[in-house]
């Protein structure tokens, strides 16, 4: 039975800080469980390092070079990117299953303006990341001015991108060499940096400098809270002098825009230009949000735990294929994870009332 001497008050100093505890229970248990609420991304992170243990111990060096460590990374670097662009959605009570879409067709748009129309490959370049940021701009003035829900506008908005991608390009691939021939810029996040054995590249660095430029931009500026007010109440929000519609406007054209670049990194990650490429990222995007401590609700999260959640789907993938086991298990852990993050994130948010 509960004990009716734990008082629960919400302590909103921060947007992570959702809810503390005083009185009741005190001691060790209590303030670690006080320190997971008032910080979800501990968890992911947590998962994260325990998950890094288990399979070095496993697998050893195998697993803990930093070539094995660095490749973990480099096959999140796209998922991750996208997923930050998922996690301003979700953050605003939202959800755009367009990502993946969106991705592809930047990427095609670069491919096809520069090797097909022969513009010059910057502009070629700027076409694509136009593109994604018109995709953001149309599904934002949808949900916030014409108020249709947002599953339903980026549910249609992903079969009409994918549609496009497939009739603009013919089911077609640019090859790999012909894009380095006549536009290596598209290549440019394929390129890599070596560090004491460790490869990294520009897309990794594009992955962290995004996470730690969002980090600053959702904790430190006025429209960083405004996101988490949207997302926690848009009624109180606009109450409080917030503007809401034009909040989520900014917040799914600039989903869109980092989703444009994340077709760019995807064309340096496979080098070639395919219209099958990625067509999942929106499901994986999400996985990652949701294990990564984001409330599917709103208003509550941090992109910094995202990047966790992209980071545990990579060690297991990477880990469970190391160690001979079928790929299937790690869509057990996976769904696994899934279930015990919503299931924490109820717990806070009952917390949080």
């Amino acid at each position: 039975m509960q004990d009716t001497s734990e008082k629960k008050e919400a302590a909103p100093s921060t947007p992570e800080a959702v809810a503390s505890f005083v009185g009741g229970r005190t001691g060790l248990i209590a303030k670690v469980t006080n320190t997971i609420y008032n910080m979800p991304a501990i968890v992911p992170l947590f998962v994260l390092t325990l998950a890094v243990a288990i399979f070095g111990i496993l697998l050893g060096d195998s697993f803990l070079s930093p070539f094995a460590l660095t490749l973990i990374l480099q096959q999140v670097a796209i998922i991750g990117i996208v997923a930050m662009a998922q996690s301003l959605v979700i953050l605003t009570a939202g959800i755009d299953l367009s990502v993946g879409a969106v991705m592809i067709l930047s990427s095609v748009v670069m491919g096809k303006f520069s090797v097909d129309l022969g513009l010059p490959q910057e502009v070629a370049v700027a076409c694509g990341l136009l593109c994604g940021l018109i995709c953001g701009l149309i599904s934002g003035f949808l949900v916030a001015v014409v108020k249709l829900p947002p599953f339903i506008v980026t549910l249609g908005m992903w079969q009409i991108v994918l549609a496009t991608v497939f009739l603009y390009s013919g089911s077609e691939v640019i090859r790999s060499q012909t894009i380095a021939a006549e536009a290596p810029l598209l290549q440019f996040f394929g390129k890599t940096i070596s560090i004491a054995g460790a490869n990294f590249t520009y897309g990794v660095i594009f992955l962290l400098l995004l996470v730690a430029g969002l980090t600053y931009v959702l904790g430190q500026t006025a429209w960083g809270r405004h996101v988490y007010a949207v997302g926690d109440d848009p009624g109180a929000a606009e109450l409080a002098g917030v503007n809401v519609r034009k909040t989520l406007i900014s917040v799914y054209a600039l989903a869109g825009l980092i989703c444009a670049f994340a077709g760019w990194v995807l064309i340096g990650r496979i080098g070639s230009i395919s219209p099958q490429s990625g067509q999942f990222a929106n499901i994986e995007s999400i996985t990652a949000v949701v294990i990564g401590g984001i409330s599917l609700f709103g208003g509550r999260g941090s992109v910094a735990g995202t990047l966790f959640g992209a980071l545990i789907v990579g060690v297991f993938t990477l880990g469970l294929r190391l160690l001979g086991l079928d790929v299937q298990w790690t869509y057990l852990l996976i769904g696994a994870l899934i279930i015990l993050a919503v299931g924490v994130d109820q717990r806070i948010r009952k917390a949080s009332v």
